[in-house]
């Protein structure tokens, strides 16, 4: 599927996201996505002195891009979606924002002293074209960090199993078919359909690599509390991550 029609989804579907995911309403990004996010932006050094220049793609209405202009850097935010980024200019909070897919970046070679692409890669068709785009934006030594719905935990028909017709009940996580590429589109809410592209982690790794992009430190964090509150059996998977965090570097 084209860029152009998963840009159509998140044009439709942007109050949606901004609802459910932003402004302090979902614990994953404000106990984890977020304070990760920043924690690693806090150890950067870019070359020169000064503030650091941080992209982030596929910015949404800007949640991240805040948390790292809040850090000190000079913040670019762009995502394909101008839904997104009228609201992210409304809420300000010091970044730019400019609209731009995530394989065409405006922004020229080597400006980046960090990108960040947050639960934005699941939804991008061509990644391979997408990896080369981040590379290309960062200076050599740059940092990309790198989050992802975790791609063998989270992979689609994966989910918590509570057996009851066996004697005695059984409970555990179900892994869907992990090695198999797959696009698939999710009826997220009542009338809200979203595409995932699924891939191996092996995948990501690849093409990172052969991008120029080497990974320097991998965290799997399980979910965060306020996340498991939220419903009972959700403190089942508490040791199951549903994220998967990879810090990489410009070779």
């Amino acid at each position: 599927m084209p860029d152009g029609s998963v840009d159509h989804v998140w044009e439709e579907h942007a109050q949606w996201w901004q609802d459910q995911f932003t402004e302090g309403v979902d614990p994953e990004y404000t106990e984890q996505i977020l304070p990760m996010v920043a924690a690693h932006l806090s150890e950067l050094r870019p070359q020169g002195g000064g503030a650091p220049l941080v992209v982030d793609v596929g910015c949404g209405e800007g949640q991240v891009a805040r948390v790292a202009s809040a850090s000190g850097a000079e913040v670019v935010g762009a995502d394909p979606a101008m839904q997104q980024v009228s609201v992210a200019r409304e809420r300000s909070g010091g970044p730019i924002y400019m609209q731009g897919s995530a394989t065409a970046l405006p922004l020229r070679d080597g400006v980046a002293d960090a990108a960040v692409a947050c639960l934005v890669f699941e939804h991008i068709d061509d990644v391979d074209a997408a990896l080369v785009e981040v590379a290309r934006l960062l200076r050599p030594g740059g940092v990309f960090l790198f989050l992802l719905n975790h791609p063998l935990l989270q992979t689609p028909g994966s989910g918590w199993i509570d057996d009851q017709v066996i004697d005695p009940p059984e409970q555990y996580w179900r892994i869907g078919p992990y090695l198999h590429e797959a696009e698939t589109v999710e009826e997220v809410e009542k009338g809200v359909f979203i595409r995932f592209y699924h891939r191996p982690l092996s995948r990501y790794l690849n093409a990172a690599r052969d991008a120029g992009l080497v990974l320097e430190r991998m965290e799997e964090p399980a979910p965060p509390p306020g996340f498991l509150a939220q419903a009972e059996e959700y403190a089942d998977a508490a040791s199951v991550p549903r994220l998967l965090f990879l810090h990489f570097v410009r070779a």
